[in-house]
């Protein structure tokens, strides 16, 4: 595993993370406690340190279940979790921004993951209304002064948001994490330039574009299944999200090299990704997502580059 530092955080990530959306059950099953502490202790084994998580992924399912998977080994992990919402199911929520509100969800998270404090709290996909809400960051940078919150962070909504990218400094935030795979290179315009002249750190979400760049699709494959979240997806959008995948797999990914593990390398290529956080299902996912560390485009002289005993 290879780590690098998280913006200004001095916090060494692995440059591969987990993303956990999936434990809470939206997506057409439902994890138990052995499963999750089997995928997080394979993953430790892998050098893997970084678990991105949020209120919102089930009622704090998903934190419950960390918080079970890694009790008595806190220590070994950098986990991060978001707050500005309450789950309703079927992949909708309430929006909840207020001061009040937010430090009641971070009550709340801090129980669910059995710890004292989050490494990194995150602003998650909110409206610029919120963002600008004169009472919230103050109440949470008292909470880093309390230390139950270590490092603020913001995940975008949109991936063009330069706004509130270039005010993360203004209300202490440290880290952006934004949608960046091969399908969608938004980000490289206006939001990365931004990260790396402020010095902020990227946690690259939906690094295989919902599992278009997995490898496992053909073109004419279709997406029926109410739980699956690509069912919502624009019809002709999917199509040619597949189309441009299978043109990807033939001329761009080497032969031999599995495409999923080849698209988390090529976004960790760019100078201002630190991370990327894939969903993964099972140990054998975590196994092929940690390659990804190991294939020669991700660079030991990239400018967050850390060592690590």
């Amino acid at each position: 595993m290879k780590y690098r530092r998280l913006g200004s955080t001095e916090l060494p990530i692995s440059v591969v993370g987990i993303g956990t959306w999936q434990f809470g059950g939206e997506w057409g099953r439902n994890y138990d406690a052995i499963e999750v502490r089997d995928i997080l202790d394979r993953a430790r084994e892998l050098g893997i340190n970084l678990l991105d998580t949020a209120e919102c992924y089930g009622d704090h399912v998903s934190e419950r279940l960390i918080g079970e998977a890694i009790e008595g080994r806190r220590d070994e992990w950098i986990v991060a979790t978001k707050f500005g919402h309450r789950y309703k199911g079927d992949f909708r929520r309430d929006q909840l921004w207020s001061a009040d509100e937010v430090l009641r969800q971070l009550d709340a998270s801090l129980e669910a993951l059995r710890t004292d404090f989050v490494d990194i709290y995150q602003f998650h996909s909110g409206a610029r209304e919120a963002f600008d809400d004169p009472e919230l960051w103050p109440a949470l940078a008292e909470q880093v002064k309390e230390g139950r919150i270590r490092h603020l962070g913001i995940s975008i909504s949109k991936n063009d948001d330069v706004y509130q990218t270039s005010h993360a400094r203004d209300v202490g935030a440290e880290a952006i994490q934004v949608v960046y795979n091969r399908l969608d290179r938004t980000p490289e315009g206006d939001v990365f330039p931004t990260c790396q002249h402020h010095d902020l750190g990227v946690l690259a979400r939906v690094p295989l574009a919902s599992g278009y760049l997995s490898g496992k699709y053909q073109p004419d494959a279709t997406f029926d299944d109410a739980s699956d979240v690509r069912s919502r997806h624009d019809r002709e959008d999917v199509q040619r999200k597949l189309e441009e995948a299978e043109r990807i797999r033939h001329e761009e990914v080497p032969q031999g090299v599995d495409m999923a593990t080849w698209a988390l390398a090529w976004c960790l290529q760019h100078p201002a990704v630190t991370c990327v956080i894939p969903g993964c299902k099972n140990v054998e996912q975590v196994e092929a997502n940690a390659k990804a560390a190991d294939l020669a485009t991700v660079r030991d002289d990239h400018p967050q580059a850390v060592a690590v005993a």
